[in-house]
């Protein structure tokens, strides 16, 4: 099952103004959440586990208190695409690339994607490879479902074309998640070597600009960078991770931090064979209980789209899971199950109220509404729908679920 199909598709493309209501605060050109591709084989079911795994959400973890500097710090882009795709009005054409056939099977869906694409990068450049994959978008669902992935090798591609990070930078497109950044980096780490790279991690990104900002793109080349290491440590998690520490900065050793993560997740399974060694269907929140404490925050922030897919999607046990987990790190866990409840009601109103109200507490359900409300703003780019969440929750809980709002918009 796809889970955006709302025409024009979700987060690809900008409201027009005159559909906005009065009021309502404009976020098109900022970030939007995303849709991640990855498939798992879970108890012989062959299919994703989890649909909101295929749109997962970087939403750092955000206390309600010394919050600005964390959803800065862990606004992970990604953005199905960026409301305004760099201006760009897109996703609206519904045929498929003439020509382009992929296979149903999951052991060689992706690397034919990945091998379309490339070759277009080659031979025409990095717009048309995004013209391309936007056209055939709407109408195929196993690209929808791995779109994550294969903007990864349009920008691995983009790298080796290009030869320079910065160059390849400019020619991008945060379409599916900001993938193709992820893919530029990978690209540069592949042609790096991990000693020459992890030699000096910071001047790696000294070239993007807006460090001081902390913008956009700077945030994507820094959480590259732990899609990138990943890739050069055969996937190790545990090293990546210590890797990461190589970088100055808390922001950037975060976003890092993150990008591990992320791509633990996305590699599990990609190619229909190849899975995560550090994710565990008789331990649904590992790695996250096994990692050092300086990590779990980044790791509870996404760690529950997997866990649902190993319960077929089971709240109550996931928040039981979550509760498990301790102070203070079972807050993220919450939180993370919001974004989940979001996302599988697509976010609407009844259903993300509904699935909160399974937490077994208050602090399980108000967690849940935070994490719900934030993806609420970024999904629909407008306080409008979180407004009418924040309304529809329990009283004891819409101070909170409306202040969140407020702060989330204010940093726009």
């Amino acid at each position: 099952m796809s889970i955006s199909c709302r025409d024009p598709v979700a987060g690809f493309t900008a409201q027009p103004a005159a559909r906005r209501a009065a009021g309502t605060v404009n976020l098109a050109p900022q970030r939007r959440a995303m849709r991640v591709a990855m498939g798992r084989n879970i108890a012989g079911l062959r299919s994703p586990s989890f649909p909101s795994v295929r749109r997962l959400f970087m939403v750092r973890h955000m206390k309600p208190t010394g919050w600005t500097r964390g959803l800065v710090i862990g606004l992970l882009v990604a953005v199905a695409a960026v409301v305004g795709l760099r201006g760009a009005h897109v996703f609206r054409t519904w045929s498929a690339p003439a020509g382009l056939h992929c296979p149903k099977d999951p052991r060689v869906a992706l690397g034919c994607y990945e091998q379309h694409y490339r070759s277009i990068v080659a031979e025409q450049g990095v717009t048309a490879a995004f013209a391309d994959l936007k056209t055939g978008y709407a109408a195929d669902a196993d690209l929808q479902r791995l779109c994550h992935a294969v903007t990864h090798a349009i920008g691995q591609a983009a790298a080796r074309k290009y030869g320079d990070l910065a160059e390849a930078f400019s020619h991008g497109d945060n379409a599916c998640g900001s993938g193709y950044y992820h893919g530029v980096l990978q690209g540069v780490a592949f042609a790096t070597g991990r000693a020459k790279l992890l030699s000096d991690l910071d001047a790696v990104c000294a070239g993007i600009p807006g460090k001081e900002r902390r913008s956009l793109d700077y945030f994507n080349c820094v959480h590259g960078l732990g899609h990138a290491i990943m890739a050069v440590t055969g996937d190790d998690l545990f090293d990546a991770l210590h890797d990461c520490d190589g970088l100055t900065g808390a922001m950037e050793q975060n976003a890092c931090i993150n990008g591990v993560f992320m791509e633990n997740l996305i590699v599990d399974g990609a190619h229909g064979g190849h899975y995560s060694k550090y994710l565990k269907p008789s331990e649904p929140l590992y790695p996250c209980t096994a990692v050092g404490e300086k990590y779990k925050a980044e790791c509870f922030d996404m760690q529950t789209s997997y866990a649902l897919g190993v319960v077929r999607g089971d709240f109550a046990r996931v928040f039981a899971l979550c509760a498990s987990v301790g102070a203070p790190f079972r807050t993220n866990c919450y939180q993370s199950l919001g974004r989940d409840a979001a996302a599988i009601s697509r976010n609407q109103v009844p259903a993300t109220v509904a699935t909160c109200d399974l937490g077994a507490d208050r602090e399980q359900r108000s967690y849940c509404v935070l994490g719900a409300v934030l993806d609420f703003v970024y999904y629909y780019h407008s306080d409008v729908q979180a407004q009418q969440l924040c309304a529809a929750v329990d009283a004891a809980l819409q101070h909170v679920c409306r202040s969140t709002t407020a702060k989330a918009v204010g940093l726009f």
